[in-house]
């Protein structure tokens, strides 16, 4: 408990809720900038394990605001949820971090939460809020909304039986803006982060915890609550999980801003069998059982546990569908 000395002394902490924190489980959705963040703080205050799902690897451009990583993690284009672990075990190696690589989908959300005292949400889309939203609300476990665009954040907890991310954001927004197009300031990232994770802890130790969305301009010093009422016509309230309930199958997603594919396959392929597909033809970057990295034809080819590959280099959908089915199979 000696690490903890200084947090045991707040009388809003205090041994007895120092415990409680040191058994608590968490699952932290996404690990860029704001998961980084959330998941350094919570392992510095003990939360006992922390799970990090994230589908993503490490890039140049992400140092600028995701904490955890160096140049070190972006030259070899680690997966984001092994680069946070390998940190989070020289920051705290008393508690229990587990990566997963993962994209987060109706077939796989309630086992990635089941058994959490609490989820994080640290993701950059609306559609995979919505499924958090859903599964949690189904599985009654409490979640924290947050989210930063250029020097704007909010954040939003959400507890069983109260007003849920529908309740506030009733459908899919047409369009949002993203951070390739309007940037994001590194301190919006820590100020929503950090507010985050004390809403987390207040949950994890019982205590009161707001109920108003809370946004915040880091640029110009603002800070707004908005008061978010119960629907009684919200979907999710009601039972109906539209998000959770949707058919998985092949799907190619544009990552935002970097002319990239991202392909899930209906047929799950193992690391080895694309190795073994490709290894005379590509050259081999990276090959570890937590990804391959090759190269074909200037196009960057990079694998994961889970089956999912990534297309680097690649700004239309046909092109993605056609380097997939020539490389790795239909």
């Amino acid at each position: 408990m000696e690490r903890y000395a200084k947090q045991i002394i707040l009388k809003e902490v205090g041994e007895e809720g120092q415990r409680k924190l040191l058994v608590s489980k968490v699952a932290i959705i996404g690990c860029g900038a704001l998961g980084s963040m959330m998941a350094n703080n919570l392992a510095r205050a003990g939360i006992g394990k922390i799970k990090v799902i994230d589908r993503d690897y490490v890039e140049l451009d992400n140092l600028q605001r995701q904490f955890l990583y160096d140049e070190e993690d972006a030259k070899q284009s680690l997966p984001k949820a092994i680069a946070c672990y390998n940190k989070l075990r020289k920051i705290n190696s008393e508690i229990e971090i587990e990566p997963v690589i993962a994209d987060v989908n109706p077939g796989n959300i309630e086992s990635l939460i089941k058994g959490y005292d609490l989820v994080l949400d640290a993701t950059d889309n609306m559609e995979t809020r919505f499924l958090i939203n859903d599964a949690c609300h189904k599985n009654r476990i409490p979640w924290i909304y947050s989210a930063v665009i250029a020097t704007e954040g909010m954040t939003l907890n959400i507890l069983p039986g109260k007003a849920c991310l529908r309740c506030f954001i009733q459908s899919m927004p047409s369009s949002l803006p993203t951070c390739e197009t309007e940037g994001i300031l590194n301190t919006t990232v820590a100020i929503v982060a950090s507010i985050a994770t004390t809403e987390a802890m207040k949950i994890l130790l019982g205590k009161d915890v707001r109920e108003e969305a809370l946004y915040v301009d880091a640029w110009r010093n603002e800070f707004l609550t908005i008061k978010v009422k119960k629907r009684k016509n919200c979907p999710t309230c009601n039972g109906n999980y539209e998000f959770l309930n949707k058919k998985t199958g092949s799907q190619f997603i544009a990552l935002c801003g970097r002319n990239a594919y991202q392909i899930m396959p209906m047929k799950k392929l193992s690391i080895e069998d694309v190795y073994e597909k490709v290894k005379k033809i590509a050259k081999i970057l990276a090959y570890k059982d937590y990804m391959l990295r090759f190269s074909i034809e200037n196009y960057e080819f990079i694998v994961f546990p889970d089956g999912r590959i990534i297309i680097k280099g690649v700004k239309d959908e046909k092109i993605a569908k056609s380097l997939y089915s020539r490389y790795i199979g239909n």
